[in-house]
């Protein structure tokens, strides 16, 4: 029987929850190029999007394992994933503060719907061009992020679980399709997802998992293996307390931010 460790369960949320993010945005894209334009050509560039991003998730996880030792890759990823878990941690905490506009679906799809409604129709293999470009750039671009993020925390979860790769994966096509759900269901922009809450939380761990690895990873220089923690993954809960204190802009519990709209 399977152990659900600490790492696992950060692991799932933090996929999860970043995915979640990523696809909300891509989703406003595609539906407001569906309800302007053409479904048809929409859900074709998405159909196509998300083919890409298979290939690129299979070749990029293949070659790192193939090609890089684990502390090297502990050490890459960490850090990368402390500086992209930085950035989501400074947006959010700004636009909690006031300093920041949040995010607003409602306006971002009524922006994409103007922009639609006066680009000239152009049909290419029986699509209306504008609509598949548009549709299949917004979920590639917005999934690159996800493939980032499920790649990095897979391979590097690996090391306790070894089916991370999975767990990250599966998490991500969860949110991915509770976010499509939700969409279909709703039949407008998910205006109501408190989005910057989520990417706070993300935020949070991302640095957190961030600092775990790219400190292991530091090993590489000494001994050429992975440095121990204190409790090993257990002490991923304490760099999470330890990142919400010291990101709290308040000084008290995590910022409490309106939605997204």
């Amino acid at each position: 029987m399977a152990v659900i460790t600490a790492a696992t369960l950060g692991l799932a949320a933090a996929t999860f929850l970043a995915s979640a993010v990523e696809f909300v945005e891509a989703f406003t894209i595609v539906l407001a190029m569906g309800l302007s334009r053409s479904w048809r050509a929409a859900l074709t560039g998405t159909a196509a999007a998300v083919l890409a991003l298979t290939a690129v998730t299979a070749v990029a996880g293949v070659a790192l394992i193939q090609w890089v030792s684990e502390p090297v890759l502990q050490l890459v990823i960490g850090t990368l994933l402390l500086v992209f878990g930085l950035q989501w941690l400074r947006t959010a905490i700004l636009r909690a503060a006031g300093f920041k506009t949040l995010r607003d679906e409602q306006a971002a799809f009524r922006a994409e719907q103007e922009a639609a409604r006066v680009a000239a129709h152009q049909v290419r293999l029986g699509l209306d061009w504008m609509a598949f470009v548009v549709s299949f750039k917004g979920v590639f671009l917005e999934g690159l992020e996800v493939v980032f993020i499920v790649i990095t925390f897979g391979l590097s979860a690996t090391r306790y679980n070894p089916h991370g790769l999975l767990v990250a994966s599966g998490s991500a096509v969860l949110a991915g399709l509770l976010v499509a759900v939700g969409g279909v269901i709703a039949r407008r922009p998910l205006s109501a997802v408190p989005e910057n809450t989520m990417k706070y939380g993300v935020g949070l761990l991302l640095t957190s998992f961030g600092t775990f690895w790219a400190v292991e990873g530091l090993g590489y220089f000494g001994s050429g293996e992975s440095l121990p923690w204190p409790g090993q993954d257990w002490a991923i809960i304490g760099l999470v307390i330890g990142g919400l204190g010291l990101s709290d802009c308040r000084g008290g519990a995590a910022p409490h931010v309106q939605n997204s709209g």
